[in-house]
């Protein structure tokens, strides 16, 4: 009975919501009407979706550190380095399609679409030169790509599939390629013996402690990347499982933030602290 009442609630303030915003000559007015009509389908959608499904069933919502595991090919694996597969896959064709139609004949005055892909290009290596003092040309096409990568695992999530930097083992490698890049920089930049020097400054006294510090950099930023990443996860997974039926554009506007702005931040975090650790790793002592 209660269903049924706010059903009609709900139709109302739409009605009521529309002829205001008919009527509404001021922008105040539009506002209103606006926020009444979505407010009364809001109560339209929840309440008959209670009424013709019934009011959804409690689960118990449990969570893993580690992702299930499915078979392919006869390989065990985690459904998050599936995940990762596909993420990658949709970076690659999208790479074909901008290489084959956007830069198959390039302008050498660039307009619509090969203007904006060459900003995105330009404006990753300027920042990647900035943060590293001029030695990062080769470091460009690096940021670029984990940033395409991470931004695109984390979009994953809007389609309901878990995120594989939700997974440690996936953000430990890409923080390892962080480890791998700081000492091959270093040591290309300082050479073996300069590189220990280096972590032996300004006293041989520091050496173990700077030792144990660049050795827990990896760690560090993997654990970092996978705790905000599997937060976000959980926070949207509550909303879903705790609004039921009423999960009607709250969870999507919150995911706007979760799903989006969120993971934009976590990428830019990981990509400036790479190229931090990069540019201590070749500074002159």
């Amino acid at each position: 009975m209660i269903n049924w009442i706010l059903l009609g609630i709900g139709i109302s303030l739409i009605v009521f919501g529309l002829i205001l915003l008919f009527r509404a000559k001021s922008k105040r007015n539009r506002i209103i009407a606006i926020a009444v009509t979505v407010i009364g389908g809001f109560l339209l959608l929840t309440r008959s979706l209670d009424i013709i499904f019934g009011a959804a069933i409690s689960e118990k919502l449990e969570f893993s550190m580690w992702p299930e595991r499915v078979s392919v090919f006869g390989l065990s694996v985690g459904v998050t380095v599936v995940y990762m597969w596909v993420a990658m896959a949709i970076l690659i064709v999208l790479a074909l399609v901008v290489r084959f139609t956007i830069f198959r004949h390039p302008k050498d005055n660039p307009t619509g679409a090969q203007n904006v892909v060459e900003v995105i290009v330009e404006s990753v290596g300027s920042y990647t030169n900035a943060q590293t003092h001029g030695t990062g040309e080769m470091l460009c096409s690096y940021i670029l790509t984990i940033a395409s990568l991470l931004v695109t695992c984390a979009f994953l999530e809007l389609f309901r599939l878990r995120p594989p930097t939700s997974d440690i083992t996936i953000t430990f490698a890409l923080a390892l390629m962080t480890f791998v890049l700081i000492n091959v920089y270093g040591i290309k930049r300082k050479g073996i013996i300069g590189r220990i020097k280096s972590l032996a400054s300004p006293t041989p006294i520091v050496f173990p402690f700077r030792l144990i510090s660049d050795i827990a950099i990896p760690v560090s930023m993997a654990c970092r990347l996978f705790g905000n990443m599997l937060g976000g996860m959980i926070v949207i997974d509550l909303l879903y499982n705790a609004l039921g039926n009423n999960a009607v554009g709250i969870p999507g506007v919150l995911g706007l933030y979760f799903n989006a702005f969120h993971p934009l931040i976590q990428t830019f975090i990981f990509v400036t602290l790479t190229l931090t650790f990069i540019n201590e790793a070749i500074e002159q002592t």
